[in-house]
């Protein structure tokens, strides 16, 4: 069985998506106020929609819409076919808070059934599944989707090393599946314990936070050479699974036949060209419950033009930069975080654990301070040179001075969530 689409041009993905937006722009007009005054005050009806390019007559959608219409934002159905609801992982102010019809709940373990297949399991493999469980998406987004593949779910959920490791080697696990940081904080375990011969561990399929090359590289070379799949995912557009890197990590396939994405400068919100970076917008095609339509996701990529080597019709986005409500202003500057990444990933003897922090000293001058690891093996004697390197490719490519602060590898603290990697001091 497969869950890849039948489509075989993508004039034939093009008309299915038209198809799909129609009904999603009637659906949520006739059936959500909120929908309903949004388009009459942009003067467009659903019929005037024609072409995939219409679209872009319509007003974008924001998170302040589903905030404001707490508990339950943009509802579409009657209460009678919510079957579930899921909220964002938030930790202030009103929780982002989605409902799911079944064909909602189907569709989403279709989509992440997808990403098992694309990232080459079979019914065979067995899955351990160290995300968290509860009202958030993550835990049972993946534990359905294996299920609906047909392989073994192991639903251990977050933490718990040692449990996690044990778990390991009792059940002959053959993917993991956490964030980027917890797959880490488990190589470094594995590699400590000594559990590599003792495991069976093939594939990570991470996401949650951006991940830089040099962590990936790390994970991969701890592991001795296991396949690592990027998995992007968001509570509003159903949760995790709606994407992911093939074999030839080379961009993720995102699930155009159940979504369009648009990328927009997050500045004058216009359309930026195919291969340009800007923020991601995305607008659903099948989803009852809550569709959305020009939901401003706030993450920062780009659209990869032409196919995909693997053969694959689905469309691809890069790796996500960051969050376009993340940026930093430093005397001026706006700066991604993304950035600083991408930069410490392409240096010598820099390991993949960094912090930035932000202070602010008593004549008002703001100061950055970029702490990062020296990769294990390094010597410390080799800290100025690792300095310096960092100093001038931030000046040359972010165009800001920085102080650099080099550490001993191991140092900065392993999160078995998201890790925290800015520090704004300013304000405090």
């Amino acid at each position: 069985m497969t869950f890849m689409p039948s489509f075989t041009t993508e004039e034939e993905l093009r008309a299915h998506q038209l198809q799909g937006l129609q009904w999603t722009l009637g659906h949520a007009y006739d059936h959500a106020e909120y929908f309903r005054r949004s388009f009459d005050a942009a003067g467009v009806k659903p019929e005037d929609v024609r072409t995939l390019d219409d679209l872009r007559r319509l007003p974008l959608l924001t998170a302040d819409a589903l905030k404001d219409g707490y508990p339950f934002p943009l509802l579409s159905v009657p209460m009678a076919e919510v079957v579930r609801i899921h909220a964002s992982s938030g930790t202030t102010g009103k929780r982002k808070v989605l409902s799911y019809t079944q064909k909602d709940i189907d569709d989403w373990a279709d989509m992440f059934a997808r990403c098992y297949e694309m990232a080459g399991l079979t019914r065979e493999d067995r899955v351990q599944i160290a995300v968290g469980y509860g009202v958030w998406t993550a835990g049972v987004g993946f534990q359905l989707g294996c299920e609906r593949f047909g392989a073994l779910a192991i639903p251990i959920g977050p933490g718990n090393i040692d449990l996690q490791c044990r778990f390991l080697q009792d059940f002959q696990s053959t993917v993991l599946c956490c964030t980027a940081s917890m797959g880490l904080l488990m190589a470094e375990q594995i590699r400590a314990r000594g559990l590599r011969d003792k495991i069976n561990l093939r594939k990570i399929i991470y996401g949650s936070e951006r991940s830089s090359d040099a962590m990936r590289a790390r994970i991969s070379a701890l592991l001795g050479a296991g396949e690592l799949y990027d998995i992007p995912g968001m509570t509003e557009l159903y949760g995790p699974g709606t994407g992911l890197e093939c074999r030839m990590h080379d961009g993720i396939h995102y699930w155009a036949d159940y979504y369009l994405v648009e990328i927009i400068d997050p500045v004058t919100l216009e359309p930026v060209a195919e291969g340009e970076m800007g923020e991601m917008v995305v607008t659903t095609l099948r989803k009852e419950a809550v569709p959305l339509v020009r939901y401003r996701t706030r993450d920062l990529t780009r659209l990869i033009p032409g196919r995909c080597a693997c053969g694959s019709i689905l469309p691809r986005h890069d790796r996500l930069l960051g969050r376009s409500d993340d940026m930093i202003i430093f005397r001026a500057v706006n700066i991604y975080p993304g950035q600083i990444d991408e930069i410490l990933s392409g240096l010598e003897n820099v390991g993949s654990e960094y912090q930035i922090h932000l202070t602010r000293d008593e004549a008002g001058l703001d100061h950055l301070t970029i702490k990062i690891e020296r990769e294990e093996g390094v010597r410390p004697d080799a800290d100025q040179s690792i300095a310096v390197a960092v100093r001038e490719a931030v000046k040359n490519q972010v165009m800001v001075s920085a102080a650099v602060e080099v550490v001993d590898y191991g140092s900065l603290p392993r999160s078995e969530r998201k890790s925290k990697r800015v520090f704004d001091h300013r304000f405090e």
